[in-house]
This record gives C-alpha cells, structure tokens and sequence, in this order.
C-alpha cells in the first residue's frame, strides 16, 4: 500500500486556488484528500464573488460557492486565527484548524502531518494573502504535484 503524502500548493489569488481544486477533481482527487484555506479579506476587483472579503462572513459565503460546487463545504470553517485573522478552510483540514485555532495555522498544519520548518513558511504566506491548497493523497502525489503547478501554484512540495 502507497504512503500518504501531503502535497501543499501555495497560490497568490483566490481564483487559481479553486483553479487548482477544480484541475485535482477533475483528476480524480476526491473531496476527502482536498483542503483549502485562504484569508477571508484582500482585493475588491475579483470576479464572481471570490473569496477576497471584507470579513469571515463573507469569506463563508464564497465558501458555500466554491466548496458547494466542490462538496468540500460539509467540512468548511470560518475561524479567526491568532496572529493572522480571519480564515476560510474547507476540506479536511478545516476540522483540524479547528481544534488547533489556539495553536495558530502553523500548529494545525503540524498536526496534519506538515514539518513545522514548512509549516511556519505557509502560515507566514497565507498572513501575507496567499491561498493554500492542501492534498493529502496515497500514491497520487506527483500527479497532484503537476496538476497544482499547471493551475499557477507558485510553490508545491510534498510532505
């Protein structure tokens, strides 16, 4: 049986996050292996009601848009993150952000099995206004791994 690696796509706009999520379903990544988190605040100027809000309500609402179409919004959250502020997580993840909102973004990584030297990174760029993509799949990893770089992640490792 394949090991379980976690694959981390970090992406600048909201819009080439759920470009990502889409690629990964259309590839046969199944909603149980697919997170997704961003802030829920930036630019005005996205189209279709991204997730660039004003503030986590709003940032819930395009989660019931983007996760709903994806069947990621039974396990979506809105939290305020010490540290970073509002977050939007859906997938997986969302439940272990959840339990570690004290422990920051970093800390809940940790505990979904992302090294801590990594995990510190992607919460400095989501503080900064990035998205991240998270994967955990068994077997799939490099083809998940391709699949969020051709959607524009600018950074992809696997864990």
């Amino acid at each position: 049986m394949p090991d379980t690696k976690t694959v981390v796509g970090v992406f600048t706009k909201d819009q080439a996050a759920e470009h990502g999520v889409d690629q990964l379903r259309k590839n046969g990544f199944s909603d149980n292996e697919i997170s997704i988190i961003g802030k829920g605040h930036h630019e005005k100027d996205t189209p279709h009601g991204g997730m660039m809000h004003q503030d986590v309500s709003q940032g819930a609402t395009w989660g019931a848009g983007m996760g709903g179409a994806a069947g990621l919004l039974a396990s979506a959250g809105a939290l305020a993150i010490p540290g970073i502020g509002p977050l939007v997580a859906m997938g997986p993840l969302a439940a272990t952000l959840g339990v570690a909102a004290g422990g920051g973004l970093a800390g809940a990584l940790v505990d979904y099995g992302i090294p801590e030297n990594q995990s510190k990174g992607y919460e400095h760029q989501v503080r900064e206004g990035h998205f991240l993509v998270v994967c955990k799949t068994a077997g799939n990893s490099q083809k998940c791994q391709s699949l969020l770089r051709e959607a524009g992640a600018q950074d992809v490792h696997i864990d």
